[in-house]
């Protein structure tokens, strides 16, 4: 992995991480469904206006893939976790979070876009014990809610890996800016009935609507652009690396802007997360790529 990819990835952890702290603004105002509809919603609009001016073209043969990776990236997982927020901690989301980068791994090697090596395993290992270090995680009582949510996160988690792959193999035949709109198109379809019957329902501040159009505008439409021009050139597993990397960012913006405390092992979960993610993206920032014959 070149040294800009890396950089880009973190930079994506950046805002994915801050995405956290948007969805607890947000979602006990709105609810789960209205809140997913509205963030597919701007990400789909930031998307189609950019295609318009750069002239691109909608990949419309191609429905039925987008239609799928759409629900699986996008709109299921908006969905799980923004139901969970209101159940789990956001230290226990953050943490099965993590396991997209296993799922992604065991995806990849099925669908033979990668390599299922003991290096990658370790630092999903390292990746694991780290973001826990970091979350520091308090009790909860494991009653049938929390069981639930915890589920609704890894079965989130497990979409994220199983369609890293498959946009993967998306890259070959479409641009990535319109993989990007495609999917928030497809997921457009599939949440939008949901977040109409949850309208009624909601309510909308103007602190809750800016956390909203951030996360529409930024953390899901541009960022999900970014990300895909990124897997063009890595692989689908080092393309995920940013999950392990998601809660630093997510515990320093809470730090920053909510005022929350910073936990113990956050330098030494810190340096845990970065020891995963170079062992599973393969990032070595010593070693110079050999001369192109």
């Amino acid at each position: 992995m070149k040294s800009r990819h890396f950089l880009q990835l973190v930079g994506l952890s950046a805002l994915w991480g801050a995405s956290f702290l948007f969805i607890r603004v947000a979602v006990p105002e709105m609810g789960p469904l209205v809140l997913a509809g509205c963030r597919v919603a701007l990400a789909g609009l930031t998307l189609a206006l950019i295609m318009r001016g750069l002239k691109q073209q909608w990949p419309w043969r191609y429905w039925r893939e987008l239609l799928l990776m759409g629900g699986l990236s996008v709109a299921v997982p908006f969905l799980l976790y923004a139901w969970a927020g209101l159940r789990l901690p956001a230290g226990y989301s953050a943490l099965l979070n993590t396991t997209a980068v296993l799922f992604g791994t065991l995806a990849s090697s099925w669908f033979k876009e990668d390599t299922l090596t003991a290096r990658k395993l370790l630092g999903c290992v390292c990746g694991f014990i780290g973001v826990g270090l970091i979350v520091r995680l308090g009790p909860v009582r494991p009653d049938a809610a929390t069981i639930a949510a915890a589920l609704a996160c890894v079965l989130a988690a497990a979409c994220y890996g199983c369609s890293t792959p498959l946009m993967k193999r998306a890259t070959t035949r479409m641009q990535p800016l319109a993989i990007a709109a495609g999917i928030h198109a497809g997921a457009m379809v599939l949440v939008l009935p949901g977040a109409l019957w949850a309208w009624p329902q909601a309510t909308f501040t103007p602190t809750g609507m800016a956390a909203v159009l951030v996360m529409g505008v930024v953390t899901s439409g541009l960022a999900y652009w970014a990300h895909l021009r990124i897997i063009r050139h890595v692989t689908p597993v080092a393309a995920m690396s940013p999950v392990f990397l998601i809660p630093v960012f997510g515990v320093t913006w809470g730090h920053l802007f909510l005022g929350e405390e910073l936990s113990s092992g956050i330098f030494v979960g810190g340096a845990l997360v970065l020891l995963a993610s170079a062992l599973v993206t393969g990032f070595n920032p010593l070693r110079r790529n050999p001369p192109v014959p």
